[in-house]
């Protein structure tokens, strides 16, 4: 063989081997741009993958900064429709403020959280004047947080420091409730004026919460904004009855909505309906210690509020505040329209049914002309015990209650308490379908057509 034809032999060999490289580091490139300690991907039932924190550099041991691996987690999951991000048990994970953001996301994403996400109480972490949401996922369509892990707020160290006026119903104090001073002389670390909200859902639509545990969160546990077709089901709720303003859940601009099979107990409304919200069906709840069930306060500051078409049944509520109310300031405008409350265990709770058209945020408010109206609202099998007064309608003047009706309401004292006041209408025309316990008979016959502006 010729030298010449020994060198070309040699180079064709080199080639090979030099493409055989480049191959394998690509490969090799590829992987550790993934950032895994061991090949991550893992082909599930439904052909999609799993995401572990722990494979992204998350430590889980309840003090180590997580935030990053949960977000570099995130990143990657958004690749792959379908995908489920795993937050293993027996992992505590200390996660500061984060959005898992939508966008450039698939669809479908499972978040499937078994062990306890842990909130910073570090001031610095949440800035000089604070944030409204820790935990944020943002535009996505098909998301869902699944398991039996728990999501801790540490709210606490918020609460002892939350000034008076930020003690009441979504950051305005409820002067119907007995108004708490949380201020503790030996807090050595003062946190933001702004407390957040555990957990929020903004723009995203087909949204499953199921099973997760959410407590002590520094203000309301769960958030829904601008959402869409929502199922809450089999979540507990848990945070001390004197906890200022820590909502359970909390509706705002969202529609068709169901929550059920939910245990809430929180230092403010257990279920918050706000402006925008629709076509929201709430059932199997049991809310206690809290202020019930509540739609609104609508109308502040002259606003249009719209809320139509909602549903609270077969539900119990214990040593609560209010029962089921709706709430709105004077001077507002817009409608609540289509509202049923039925089915309804109340026990020890000071006030079962309440709508309060003069809601004020201080012991004194202006008086205004315009209202937000209140139409075809129905009370129906409301039975138990209360502790102040069974029934409550403080409806406007130029804009009165239209379309209440009550059946089956069978309202007695609590057996522990001494002084009681009986129900009390102002304004409220509808009818009693049934005899009630005790009688309502201060309800009047419907003669208006209410005037609102239309939502």
């Amino acid at each position: 063989m010729s030298r010449f034809s020994s060198n070309l032999s040699k180079l064709v060999l080199l080639s090979l081997v030099l493409v055989i490289y480049c191959l394998e580091s690509a490969t090799c490139n590829a992987r550790h741009r993934r950032g895994r300690k061991q090949e991550p991907r893992q082909p599930s039932i439904q052909n999609s993958y799993i995401f572990n924190v722990l494979d992204y550099g998350a430590k889980g041991d309840g003090t180590t900064d997580d935030t990053k691996a949960f977000e570099a987690t995130w990143i990657e999951a958004c690749n792959d429709e379908g995908s489920t991000i795993m937050v293993p048990p027996d992992y505590g994970f200390l996660v500061g403020p984060i959005i898992f953001s939508g966008l450039h996301c698939e669809e479908n994403i499972v978040f499937q959280l078994d062990g306890r996400i842990i909130a910073p109480t570090n001031p610095k972490v949440w800035g000089s004047s604070g944030l409204l949401q820790w935990l944020e996922f943002s535009k996505l369509n098909g998301i869902s947080i699944k398991g039996k892990g728990i999501i801790d707020g540490q709210g606490s160290v918020w609460w002892e420091n939350a000034p008076l006026e930020d003690q009441g119903d979504d950051s305005e104090q409820d002067v119907y409730a007995p108004r708490i001073v949380l201020i503790s002389s030996t807090s050595k670390r003062k946190m933001p004026r702004t407390r957040p909200a555990a957990l929020r859902f903004y723009g995203c639509s087909n949204v499953v919460v199921t099973g997760i545990i959410i407590q002590n969160s520094p203000k309301a546990h769960l958030k829904f904004d601008n959402c869409a077709a929502v199922q809450v089901s089999g979540i507990t709720v848990s945070s001390p009855g004197d906890s200022p303003n820590t909502d359970g859940i909390h509706l705002q601009n969202s529609q068709n909505v169901v929550i059920n099979s939910s245990d809430i107990a929180c230092g403010d409304d257990c279920i918050s309906i706000q402006t925008g919200s629709s076509a929201v069906f709430i059932h199997h709840v049991n809310c206690g210690p809290g202020h019930g069930f509540s739609i609104g306060g609508l109308g502040k500051d002259k606003t249009k509020a719209c809320v139509s078409n909602i549903t609270v049944q077969d539900s119990t509520l214990q040593n609560t505040t209010t029962g089921v109310r709706i709430k709105t300031w004077q001077g507002g405008s817009g409608s609540v329209q289509g509202i049923m409350f039925s089915n309804i265990q109340v026990s020890d709770v000071k006030t079962p049914i309440m709508i309060d058209q003069f809601y004020c945020d201080k012991r004194k408010c202006r008086n205004h002309t315009a209202a937000v109206a209140i139409s075809g609202v129905s009370y129906q099998s409301i039975k138990g015990t209360y502790s102040y007064k069974p029934v409550h309608f403080a409806c406007s003047d130029s804009v009165p209650c239209t379309g209440v009706s009550l059946s089956a309401i069978e309202l007695n004292p609590s057996p522990e308490k001494k002084h009681f006041y009986g129900p009390y209408c102002w304004e409220t025309y509808g009818e009693l379908r049934t005899n009630t316990t005790p009688p309502i008979d201060c309800i009047q016959p419907d003669k208006r057509i209410p005037s609102y502006d239309s939502c």
